[in-house]
């Protein structure tokens, strides 16, 4: 199991909590990163997001790109996942830009490519928002182009929305074919194009019946299309960790507790403009991500079970959202992943 997190550039994760000491600048940001280097940490996901969609349009967050391309150089072993709209960018720019992450990193930059869900956002800041599917119509030819500029020494494209002519790219990625694509999608077209494009699925928190399930449906589409299996499978998850179950409860209650606010301005364009294939509530909402859903809620030893039981059903990346980050972090570093470990050295031990 590989553990990641989310990088908190929005000032926290929950949407019923005003202040969770974790300002969103680039120095916390950092500060961050660097600790979860010491602390065994494998992978950061930086979500792209020009609004602030958990505290509130109104409040501070941090831009992706830039971001990534400076935690780039200030890191050192770190896999720095950065989330990519194509609604937003040119893609034979974005093919540039990435490449040179990839070196200022040397090798460690992916790529989590999301075809948004968010059109007030889109409308404020001059991204092309369609209908759902035109929109995986449009990563589709996104991806191609990416992987074309990465691989070939002249690459033209002419499609639906683009038009490239004899585009050269140099240099070239360190990854090589390409820097990891991930994605999450739950429409039939979304996970028809990643099934066919991309090299990684990530999702959002789900039960473990949910996503054993989702993660059967696409490796088969994949076997179905002639491709390998999916390396990887990511999950998001919001943990809260506690000496007792008592107070890890008591937690969740406070933070569960709907207040109304800005915090909550995405809401609808999230339910009505994806497809998503589980109904989501007010209170899944209280968290990013369906964060909420996995249960890893409880003691150390509790959470580590049920993280080999996400393991059995075919999770290999965890995803991992904290309040406040660091502190929680450090505490999930110390008293979670070393039981996991020693959980399945028991069980092979056992067999």
């Amino acid at each position: 199991m590989k553990f990641g997190f989310w990088l908190p550039i929005f000032g926290g994760w929950l949407r019923n909590v005003d202040d969770e000491n974790m300002p969103p600048t680039f120095d916390y940001a950092k500060k961050v990163i660097q600790s979860a280097e010491k602390w065994g940490y494998d992978t950061t996901l930086i979500a792209e997001l020009y609004l602030n969609d958990i505290k509130g349009p109104e409040h501070d967050s941090i831009e992706a790109w830039s971001t990534a391309a400076a935690l780039a150089a200030v890191t050192e072993k770190i896999e720095i996942m950065t989330a990519i709209r194509p609604g937003f960018h040119n893609p034979a720019i974005a093919a540039k830009m990435a490449a040179n992450i990839d070196h200022i990193s040397n090798g460690r930059f992916t790529l989590n490519v999301v075809s948004a869900w968010w059109e007030e956002e889109a409308r404020q800041y001059g991204g092309i928002f369609t209908e759902h599917d035109e929109r995986y119509e449009r990563t589709e030819e996104f991806l191609a182009i990416l992987k074309g500029l990465w691989t070939e020494e002249s690459f033209s494209f002419k499609g639906k929305f683009y038009d490239i002519k004899d585009a050269k790219l140099a240099p070239k990625p360190v990854q090589k074919p390409n820097p990891i694509l991930y994605a999450g999608g739950e429409s039939p077209k979304g996970k028809a194009v990643i099934a066919e494009n991309c090299d990684a699925y990530v999702m959002h928190g789900g039960t473990v019946d949910e996503i054993s399930a989702k993660i059967k449906d696409m490796q088969d589409k994949r076997a179905e299309l002639g491709k390998d299996p999916f390396a990887s499978f990511g999950m998001a998850a919001y943990v809260i960790c506690r000496d007792t179950q008592e107070e890890a409860e008591q937690e969740l209650a406070r933070i569960t507790d709907v207040k109304e606010s800005s915090a909550y301005a995405g809401f609808d364009d999230f339910v009505n403009k994806s497809q998503l294939e589980q109904q989501i509530k007010l209170q899944d909402y209280s968290v990013s991500n369906r964060g909420l859903r996995p249960g890893l809620i409880g003691t150390p030893e509790q959470i580590a079970k049920k993280i080999l039981e996400y393991e059995d059903a075919g999770i290999n990346l965890l995803l991992l959202q904290f309040s406040p980050q660091l502190e929680e972090m450090k505490k999930f570093s110390e008293q979670v992943m070393p039981l996991v470990e020693s959980l399945k050295i028991e069980r092979e031990v056992s067999k």
